[in-house]
C-alpha cells in the first residue's frame, strides 16, 4: 500500500488529479454486505487512487472501520485511508490503536477532532487531545503514517471566531505534521476559491487542499445532511431542489449534472484531486468521474 502524500506528488508530477472515495461503517450486517459485495466493487469501475473509512461518533464504529479498512486493502489492493478522532481517547488507547493500523498494513490516516457521541459540545477526555493538531502531531511522532486532516471552506460551525481563524487552526494542523487537506462538503466553488486563495496564498500552507464533492441524491436527505454538518445550501441551488421536492430519482439525476459541473470548474481551476462522499452508493459517483472522462 502507498502513502498518500506518495500519490498526491506521483500524480501531481504526471499533472492528473487524484480521485478518492469516502464510505461509513454501515449499522447493519446487510449494511456491510451491501457496502462490501456491492458498492465498493461497483465505484472500484472509476479507478481510484484510495478509499477512506469514516469513524463514527465517539468511536462508536472503531471495529468497523478498521474491518473495511482491511477488506478494501487485502480484497481490493486499493490504498485505504483510517479515520481517527480525538473523541474518548485518551494517547495511551491511540497509542494502541496506531498499532492496530499498523498492524493491517495501513500506512495512512485522517487526524479528526470529531464529534461527540450525544451531538453536544466537545470535550477533551482526561489525557488525551484538547485539538486535531495535538493528534497529528502524535501520529506523526509515531511514525511510519501519511496524515491527513480535514478543511472548512464555509468554517467550521463549531468555530465561533470565524471562518479566518478556523482557516488558522488548519494551518496549525499542517504545521504539527499533516500532508494533505480533504475538505468538508460544499456546493458553491467561491468558497473553495477563497478558502484555498486564503489558506494557501496568505498563510503559506503548501500541501494538497483537495475539494470535497456529494452528489444530492434526494432533496430531503442533503437538506438534513447540509443541517448535521454546517455547509451551505446555496440560494439558486436550493430553488432547484425545492422544485424537485420528494421525487428522489430526478434529484439523483440533476445531483449528477450539478457535481459534474462543479467537479469541472474545480478541475480547470488545477485542484489537486476530487474526494467524493458517496453516502455508501455507487450509481451517481461513478457516473460523475465517468462524465469528467476520469473513469
Amino acid at each position: 500500500m502507498q502513502f498518500i502524500r506518495d500519490i498526491y506528488a506521483s500524480k501531481r508530477a504526471l499533472r492528473q488529479p487524484v480521485i478518492s472515495f469516502e464510505f461509513f461503517p454501515p449499522r447493519t450486517d446487510e449494511g456491510d454486505s451491501a457496502l462490501l459485495e456491492k458498492h465498493i466493487p461497483a465505484l472500484l469501475q472509476a479507478k481510484p487512487d484510495f478509499c477512506s473509512v469514516t469513524y463514527g461518533a465517539g468511536g462508536g464504529t472503531r471495529d468497523k472501520t478498521l474491518m473495511i479498512v482491511d477488506r478494501i486493502q487485502r480484497q481490493h489492493d486499493l490504498t485505504a485511508l483510517a479515520h481517527l478522532t480525538c473523541v474518548n481517547h485518551t494517547r495511551e488507547q491511540v497509542g494502541e490503536l496506531l498499532g492496530r493500523i499498523r498492524s493491517l498494513g495501513c500506512k495512512n490516516i485522517l487526524a479528526l477532532r470529531g464529534d461527540p457521541p450525544d451531538g453536544g459540545e466537545f470535550r477533551p477526555t482526561p489525557g488525551g487531545f484538547e485539538f486535531s493538531s495535538q493528534l497529528v502531531k502524535f501520529i506523526r511522532e509515531a511514525g511510519d503514517f501519511s496524515v491527513g486532516v480535514a478543511g472548512f471552506p464555509e468554517g467550521h460551525m463549531a468555530c465561533k471566531e470565524g471562518k479566518h481563524a478556523d482557516w488558522r487552526h488548519l494551518q496549525e494542523k499542517v504545521e504539527a505534521g499533516a500532508d494533505f487537506v480533504l475538505t468538508q462538503l460544499f456546493f458553491d466553488n467561491a468558497d473553495y476559491f477563497e478558502f484555498r486563495d486564503y489558506v494557501a496564498g496568505k498563510l503559506g500552507v503548501n500541501v494538497p487542499l483537495v475539494p470535497g464533492i456529494i452528489p444530492i441524491l434526494s432533496a430531503t436527505q442533503i437538506t438534513k445532511f447540509t443541517r448535521l454538518c454546517g455547509a451551505r445550501i446555496p440560494p439558486s441551488l436550493r430553488t432547484q431542489l425545492d422544485r424537485l421536492g420528494q421525487d428522489d430519482p430526478a434529484a439523483t439525476g440533476f445531483g449528477i449534472e450539478y457535481a459534474t459541473r462543479q467537479c469541472a470548474e474545480l478541475l480547470r481551476a488545477g485542484v489537486p484531486g476530487l474526494h467524493f462522499y458517496t453516502l455508501n452508493k455507487s450509481h451517481s459517483t461513478v457516473q460523475v468521474v465517468k462524465n469528467l472522462g476520469l473513469a
